[in-house]
């Protein structure tokens, strides 16, 4: 794996008004990696994913991504540099058909993404996700919460994210159904090379499949390590493992 980092928060605060919700915030992601950001409900983590993609800006600090300084970059500007941030909730489009949704995806490179690039990246999606193949001409609002979820991913990946956010793709779903979604993370790399930043409700799971993770508490780091040391850390045990937490 490449030692390449790709993303570096420096020292980033955040405040909602008078709310600190980030407070001097630094980690890094390396290319190739799956990285976990763990914490309770409330701890940071939504709010540190929609400050790298642009949605909120840090009130001191520095985002780098792939060497460049994105801090205070538009959301829109973000994503042309292939940083994808797929939000909790999954969002999708639920009056549109499955197949536009994923074209969706693809729109922001369109200029730059001839369309055979375009069909290419939707045949791999679709080897990747076949139970979207198979209804691509339904509404993504009739679908189930599993199927929605993989469209939300497969849709982030129309646009060939370098570095893709995941903020609790199990959320709100069955067990079986969220083993499914996280397996499924997992070989966004192996097939891919999909760098991952992820948040997940089932943090052993997360852990698993993850190769570090940082705990984040209050908005600030508390620790980090690679995924077998925070798994058998007892204080990580404690606080986190073992309960579902959001």
């Amino acid at each position: 794996m490449s030692q390449q980092k790709l993303l570096e928060i420096i020292n980033c605060s955040v405040s909602y008004g008078p709310i600190q919700a980030l407070n001097n915030v630094s980690l890094s992601v390396e290319r190739g990696e799956v990285v976990a950001l763990l914490g309770a409900n409330g701890a940071g983590k939504t709010t540190l994913l929609q400050t790298v993609s642009g949605l909120l800006r840090p009130t001191t600090g520095q985002i780098i991504y792939q060497g460049t300084d994105i801090t205070g970059m538009n959301a829109e500007k973000i994503v042309e540099k292939h940083l994808i941030h797929v939000p909790e909730h999954r969002q999708i489009f639920s009056t549109m058909t499955v197949l536009d949704n994923l074209y969706l995806g693809a729109y922001h490179h369109r200029r730059s993404t001839n369309k055979q690039t375009i069909e290419a990246n939707m045949n791999k999606v679709f080897e990747l996700f076949p139970i979207l193949s198979d209804r691509k001409e339904q509404l993504g609002g009739t679908m189930s919460g599993g199927q929605q979820q993989m469209l939300a991913i497969a849709r982030g990946m129309m646009a060939e994210p370098d570095l893709l956010l995941l903020d609790e793709p199990t959320l709100g779903l069955a067990p079986l159904i969220a083993k499914d979604v996280l397996e499924l993370v997992r070989d966004l790399r192996a097939q891919f090379g999909t760098t991952i930043l992820l948040i997940e409700q089932n943090l052993n799971a997360s852990l698993r499949i993850a190769d570090r993770g940082y705990v984040i508490s209050h908005g600030e780091i508390i620790k980090s390590g690679s995924s077998n040391e925070l798994l058998n850390d007892p204080e990580v045990k404690e606080a986190y493992l073992g309960h579902t937490v959001h």
